[in-house]
């Protein structure tokens, strides 16, 4: 991070986190539909990146900062959590399924309708791998490597500033 302030190292993470988020919402935009856990991974990334626009537009704090390492760890435990789930180490949510709308106003013919065409997403199903990893295992590795810039920028004095 050669030559980068605090706030660069943090508004940089930020956009890391906003990044991970425009590529999940490409692969739902692809017909990737998202589990249950998918979407709780996506929150830490929306604080994330919002942190990282508050260091850039505000200058760089380093409770921001600490923020921002807070949500990075919250993302890589999440993934870490989901790829567990799709590796069978432990058990996820039981209920991995879309929604079906307001319950009160369908009637029996309609709500077996709407429940057949929701789509249903195992957590523990893999829908998709690169080398190996499955999307939660690249979120996993890349919200850690996430949190590694927050740290930096939380400590307050970037490495080799002016080298």
């Amino acid at each position: 991070m050669l030559g980068l302030s605090d706030r660069d190292i943090g508004a940089l993470a930020g956009l890391g986190s906003l990044g991970l988020l425009a590529a999940a919402l490409f692969f739902q935009w692809l017909g990737y539909a998202p589990c249950e856990l998918c979407i709780l991974q996506r929150w830490p990334h929306v604080a994330a990146a919002l942190i990282g626009a508050a260091i850039w537009y505000l200058g760089w704090r380093r409770w921001l900062a600490l923020l921002g390492l807070l949500a990075a760890i919250t993302a890589t435990a999440l993934a870490i959590h989901h790829f567990g789930v799709e590796l069978r180490w432990w058990a996820g949510p039981q209920h991995c399924s879309g929604g079906v709308g307001n319950l009160t106003q369908l009637s029996t013919q309609d709500l077996l309708t709407q429940l057949q065409a929701a789509p249903i997403t195992r957590c523990d199903e893999v829908a998709w791998r690169f080398l190996g990893i499955s999307m939660a295992g690249w979120n996993g590795i890349c919200s850690a490597v996430l949190a590694g810039a927050w740290a930096v920028s939380a400590r307050g004095r970037a490495p080799l500033r002016g080298a």
